[in-house]
């Protein structure tokens, strides 16, 4: 297995629930997946399952997985609820909880919750020092720049820290994940793009995580994963957030007529303007060996965990032992 520079093994996680697989029936997925040389399961947040049941089940059904949360946005919840839950989920997994908080993107926040959208990075870093804080033990009470807290102690603190990482893009968020918290999580990006983040990150201390999420559609029908994967690529591409990050990383000509056809409410041909280029770096396909490759060009000294998202095909999903082998087949095992 691939150790980074440190010389400490890369984890790796996959993203749970696995589409088209109701929770209920992912303990088979669970207990297999530390056999497999899989250490995490992580979870994210949008408009379908939430970040932290899923989180319970894994951690009723395995003593030794990390769960880890990659994002929770940092609008939908309060402060101390977050802390709560954190606090236990490590009850039920000590030592083992790693809590990714986030500024999402507006359609998560206010178009399906009514919420405002305001100040993601002061939010995120007020919300990112009120856990920490409170996860610690201590009394917080205080005005931060977007929220204020009359005074909140956790009653029962967990006695293994949790680790707080933040979905981050570009370098302010980046830097503030890594100077005020345990590390960030970053995502749709290319191979090519990671020293770019590092550098921004600069030099990192012991413990502190830098996490990459990389898509996978583990299918040979190349057409397939393309059609498959268009819609959603578009979708998140043209959020302001991740516009943004690729202008920075120097693709914003590459996905200039995608953008502008989507201002202009052309929602299909913001999908066919993208190049066949994109959608297959951000959202890998092939077989599973052709896609474990491609997901290891990620892996550069600083990358501490590749945490796997993998849309379930048809042949995926016929069989518990097809999804075990194609997991198998992608991952640190193989």
């Amino acid at each position: 297995m691939p150790l980074d520079d440190s010389g400490s093994r890369l984890r790796w996680g996959v993203t749970l629930p696995l589409p088209g697989l109701p929770l209920g029936a992912h303990r088979f997925v669970v207990e297999a997946l530390p056999g497999l040389g899989y250490g995490d399961v992580w979870t994210a947040e949008g408009g379908g399952t939430d970040a932290f049941t899923p989180l319970a089940a894994t951690a009723a059904w395995s003593d030794s997985l990390r769960i880890a949360t990659g994002i929770v946005p940092v609008h939908t919840r309060g402060p101390a609820v977050l802390a709560q839950t954190a606090a236990t989920l490590a009850q039920l997994a000590p030592g083992r909880v790693l809590l990714g908080l986030g500024a999402s993107v507006p359609a998560h926040v206010t178009d399906i919750n009514g919420i405002p959208f305001d100040e993601p990075y002061k939010r995120t870093r007020d919300v990112l020092r009120f856990v920490t804080r409170a996860l610690r033990g201590e009394y917080v009470a205080g005005d931060f720049d977007t929220f204020s807290i009359a005074g909140y102690r956790l009653p029962e603190p967990p006695a293994a820290p949790v680790k707080v990482i933040l979905g981050a893009l570009r370098p302010g968020m980046l830097r503030l994940g890594f100077t005020e918290g345990d590390g960030a999580i970053t995502n749709l990006l290319f191979p090519q793009d990671v020293p770019k983040v590092l550098a921004a990150v600069g030099p990192q201390p012991p413990g502190k995580e830098l996490v990459v999420k990389v898509f996978v559609c583990p299918t040979e029908d190349r057409v397939y994963a393309r059609r498959a994967a268009r819609p959603f690529l578009a979708w998140i591409l043209n959020r302001e957030p991740y516009r943004k990050f690729h202008e920075w990383l120097g693709h914003g000509e590459l996905l200039r007529d995608s953008h502008e056809r989507w201002a202009a409410g052309d929602r299909e041909g913001a999908q066919r303007a993208l190049p066949d280029e994109v959608v297959d770096a951000l959202f890998v396909s092939g077989s599973p060996e052709e896609c474990r490759e491609r997901i290891l060009s990620y892996h550069l000294p600083g990358v501490t965990t590749v945490q796997l998202y993998v849309s379930a095909t048809r042949e995926i999903l016929a069989s518990p032992a097809a999804l075990l082998d194609t997991l198998a087949r992608l991952g640190p095992g193989a």
